[in-house]
């Protein structure tokens, strides 16, 4: 193996794409050689919210790349806006931060590993002459939805679907409905700048050294064959947050005593990760049955959305439940007394109930979370989607007893610790996602990315 390795790693700073990618590359890192090094290159704030004083690894080192938004910009254009500043500044504030990487460091990039959002990554790398890794931070179904982006449009357009039609042209895919494809697919603004984006990200992928994948083989063998057919290598990587020990829980707030002191298997927990807050008339729909089912809960919600409650909510469920602004999620969802997880169906989170062995209650709002979903109640049987889509008083009140009380609730739960094994051994000494770590190993540290 070269000596001289210089991996430059580029995170795409929104939602939760850093974590999974910093957790492979720390892997990576206490996996490689001491000669071999990591820079890691995102925002200034993006690496001041996961990097810490207490991070000891000398061998990934953080550089801050520009977040392209001018000096005393207003936004106007809603969630992708900061997006696309960055995105359409990211080529050449990239070359700038990794030229002071090579500087700092005193060696040449060896290899590029990127989000695979990055699509440009491709013609970054060949430029430098060096293999080009891209990583896609959530599961197969959702990268092979935006790699057949084209057959599909012309599907749909050609027979007028109206989105109950079947994915049964691609392979992996057949079970699946149009209208649990990702906005940009079929459906939404298709030329504004995220949907063209992920566009041009499917068709630049085939031309990468290997793609990493944030899963694992086992999920669906008809997808990971079809996959890795379409490109030169395929590594499935995953689940990123279940491939090392988690920190010691924080709980300045006593969340884990009050659980002890539940019941088992009775406590909903209730989160919609750092992107998504749910409308008022939802949030009202949410407290409205935690109220009238008397269900004990722990509530992760943002202050600002606290306003949006039933007035007298906090007060009249307090002797039964908590709502706060921060939880230790993975903490929570391990604890004995945890029944069901509400959740957006994030990919992260998905695993993170699938690890405590807790049934999900999903409410999707945007990009894979439909497609999670369906994961989720059809192919593993691991929970619900709620009825019509969006939170009601009875819906969530009907998803609650199916859940917590019902024999269906216990078929749940005996489901997720199948895949929970699954996820296990995959992960494992000698499971597929451990050795796709050694091969992406061998990927970075020889010459060309050859094998």
């Amino acid at each position: 193996m070269a000596s001289h390795s210089h991996v430059a790693v580029v995170a795409f700073p929104f939602g939760t794409h850093v974590a999974p990618l910093l957790s492979i590359v720390r892997r990576l890192a206490a996996a490689s050689s001491p000669e071999t090094i990591f820079s890691f290159f995102s925002t200034t704030h993006s690496n001041n919210t996961i990097f810490t004083t207490k991070d000891t690894n000398v061998k990934v080192k953080p550089y801050d790349v520009w977040d392209g938004i001018p000096e005393g910009h207003t936004f106007t254009r809603g969630r992708e806006e900061p997006i696309e500043l960055f995105m359409k500044a990211a080529p050449q504030s990239l070359r700038l931060s990794m030229d002071k990487g090579v500087a700092e460091t005193g060696k040449e990039v060896t290899c590029l590993v990127t989000d695979a959002f990055f699509w440009f990554g491709g013609d970054m790398a060949r430029e430098m002459g060096v293999p080009w890794v891209p990583f896609w931070a959530s599961g197969s179904h959702a990268l092979s939805a935006h790699l057949n982006i084209d057959l599909i449009r012309h599907h749909y357009m050609s027979h007028q679907g109206s989105g109950n039609e079947l994915l049964s042209f691609i392979p992996g895919m057949s079970q699946i409905k149009l209208q649990d494809l990702p906005e940009g697919v079929v459906f939404g603004d298709l030329k504004s700048y995220f949907p063209t984006m992920l566009h041009q990200m499917g068709l630049m992928l085939h031309s990468a050294t290997a793609v990493l994948i944030n899963s694992f083989e086992e999920l669906d063998k008809a997808i990971t064959d079809d996959l890795k057919s379409k490109f030169h290598k395929v590594l499935n990587m995953g689940p990123s947050n279940l491939l090392s020990t988690p920190p010691p829980p924080q709980d300045e707030n006593s969340y884990l005593p009050w659980l002890d002191k539940q019941e088992a298997a009775l406590v909903a927990y209730i989160s919609f990760g750092s992107m998504v807050v749910p409308p008022k008339d939802e949030l009202v729909a949410i407290a409205e049955a935690l109220e009238s089912s008397g269900v004990p809960f722990i509530w992760s919600l943002k202050d600002i959305a606290k306003a949006n409650l039933p007035k007298g909510f906090l007060e009249k469920t307090k002797t039964h439940g908590k709502v706060v602004a921060w939880a230790p999620q993975m903490s929570i969802l391990c604890h004995r007394s945890v029944g069901v997880f509400v959740s957006h169906c994030g990919w992260n989170s998905l695993f993170e109930s699938v690890a405590g062995g807790v049934p999900m209650i999903c409410r999707p709002f945007f990009g894979d979370h439909r497609l999670n979903g369906w994961l989720v109640e059809e192919l593993w049987g691991i929970g619900i989607k709620i009825e019509g889509g969006v939170f009601t008083k009875h819906g969530m009140e009907s998803c609650f007893d199916a859940v917590l009380s019902q024999e269906k609730g216990k078929k749940m739960r005996e489901n997720v610790q199948v895949v929970k094994e699954l996820v296990t051994k995959a992960v494992g000494a000698g499971g597929s996602s451990a050795e796709n770590l050694k091969e992406l190993l061998r990927v970075i540290n020889s010459p060309g990315g050859s094998m």
